[in-house]
């Protein structure tokens, strides 16, 4: 398949992490996580996140995020999170279907939640016949990729704390967020007051598997009989747990997201004064989304795989990855210069 601009799924695995997977690949260990390559990568977390906090392994983003919620929430609550989140339009239903809890959606422009848009929801407190709000979940970078600053962030925690709330990070593209702003992990969500993360790498470099961070060790109490409830138990854990360590201690990470955040911008800076293409939101990680003709991307499909994200305004998305080239950028540029001519 020729390299699109699909989503950052789509690309193959860093050569660091095939590499850690094949050396961890040596006779036999103890499975479950009670192998010696998980507990020195769970240890390796505490490292970028804090010393008080519990990190567990799954296999992808859905299950991580279903788990988070099902650590905060029970079937009687609700939680809010924007109209355009992953929990809310990707996931089919999952957070509803293992947890039972509600998703209270929000409207926004810009795919950001504030407390002043959450503070009309909370007047449901006490009342048996409604769901009861007990969690906020957002998405950094967000869905629309655009990013949460850590003020940004900080006010969210502050005011789901002050009404017993707590506030989860689905960071499927954490890493994306964090070069852009320059800021480490920790400072955004520890440092922040976040609650619990969903730290993603598999949209940058990695094979498979998430990591379900707690930075509030209540909620990570029982967590290990809900991992393996809802079946996100892998048995050869040494092979996730190898993938995030030379994904941490190598760099990984950050080389992989400051390529595909500049491969982003390269192609905005392309696209934006082309004629009757419209960049509809800030280009501030490593997605543009476009506004264009329906004929020209329809067109444009045929060579290249892309989403339309909007089709009542014919708005798609562009996801650069790790491994999309100069090439890549500039092919993808002529042909759709060709188009809207």
């Amino acid at each position: 398949m020729k390299r699109g601009f699909g989503s950052d799924n789509h690309s193959g695995i860093s050569p660091e992490i095939l590499d850690a997977i094949a050396k961890a690949n040596v006779g036999h260990a103890l499975a479950y996580g009670d192998d010696e390559y998980t507990e020195r990568t769970a240890r390796l977390f505490k490292k970028y996140f804090g010393d008080d906090t519990e990190t567990f392994f799954v296999f992808n983003g859905t299950g991580a995020n279903v788990l988070c919620i099902d650590a905060m929430a029970g079937s009687f609550n609700s939680v809010i999170c924007a109209e355009t989140a992953h929990v809310n339009v990707d996931e089919c239903g999952a957070p509803q279907h293992i947890v039972g809890c509600r998703l209270v959606t929000i409207p926004t422009s810009d795919g950001k939640l504030r407390p002043e848009m959450i503070k009309p929801l909370l007047h449901v407190f006490g009342f048996e016949h409604h769901s009861q709000p007990k969690a906020i979940t957002i998405t950094q970078s967000t869905e629309l990729g655009t990013l949460y600053t850590l003020d940004e962030i900080k006010s969210l925690a502050d005011f789901a704390h002050a009404n017993g709330l707590y506030l989860h990070v689905d960071g499927a593209r954490i890493a994306n967020a964090s070069v852009a702003l320059g800021a480490t992990f920790k400072e955004m969500t520890t440092d922040c007051g976040v609650d619990v993360l969903s730290f993603g790498g598999t949209k940058n470099g990695m094979m498979l598997g998430e990591a379900c961070v707690f930075i509030n060790p209540k909620l990570a109490e029982d967590f290990k009989y809900r991992r393996k409830q809802d079946l996100q138990l892998c048995s050869k854990m040494r092979f996730v747990a190898v993938q995030f360590e030379a994904y941490l201690e190598k760099d990984v990470w950050r080389r992989n997201a400051e390529h595909s955040n500049a491969m982003a911008e390269k192609l905005y800076e392309k696209v934006k004064n082309l004629p009757n293409l419209e960049v509809v939101y800030p280009v501030q990680a490593n997605g543009v989304f476009a506004k264009l003709p329906r004929n020209v991307w329809t067109k444009l499909q045929e060579k290249y795989f892309f989403y339309d994200w909007d089709l009542d305004n014919d708005v798609v998305r562009w996801l650069c990855s790790f491994d999309t080239t100069d090439e890549d950028i500039d092919d993808f540029v002529a042909e759709l210069k060709k188009l809207l001519k």
